[in-house]
């Protein structure tokens, strides 16, 4: 299912729901980020996803990273919580979700890396990397966050 992130566009649809979601910034030994390309709409991303019905945020988390991934990951930390209402985000069958997801400090602890069906490439991309990779701006809020190393969660008000 193909998507379309709306971005501060007064053009936007309007949002028919909010769904959780988890992301997660995973650094390696040497501080490269985990990333991958998304296959919905080709942008590069951290991993993450829905949390399903039945596990918990942090197993979903875990579940999403090692999905789109192949890397196994233990969550340790909270970046923030990303809530923009100005951010919406229409999928092909006709749902659009306002923007909820809570990104996550993780740490690798196994695996592999491989694409999937979300991801058609994934890679360990360093800090001097990221700014030739076609990276949505929420997601890059995210991740400057992540290197910013904050002393508490970011939320918008």
């Amino acid at each position: 299912m193909a998507r379309t992130d709306h971005y501060h566009d007064p053009n936007a649809p309007k949002a028919t729901n909010i769904v959780v979601a988890v992301s997660a910034f995973v650094q390696d030994e040497h501080g490269r980020l985990l990333m991958i390309r998304r296959t919905d709409n080709d942008l590069y991303s951290i991993p993450g996803g829905a949390q399903d019905v039945g596990e918990t945020i942090g197993h979903a988390v875990i579940r999403e990273v090692k999905e789109e991934t192949g890397i196994d990951v233990e969550p340790i930390d909270i970046i923030g919580v990303y809530s923009d209402p100005k951010h919406v985000i229409a999928y092909t069958d006709g749902e659009v979700r306002q923007q909820f997801s809570i990104c996550f400090r993780a740490q690798p602890v196994g695996g592999n890396l491989r694409t999937s069906d979300e991801s058609s490439e994934v890679h360990w991309v360093s800090r001097a990397q990221l700014a030739a990779l076609n990276i949505h701006p929420s997601i890059r809020l995210r991740i400057d966050h992540g290197l910013e190393n904050r002393p508490t969660p970011y939320f918008a008000l």
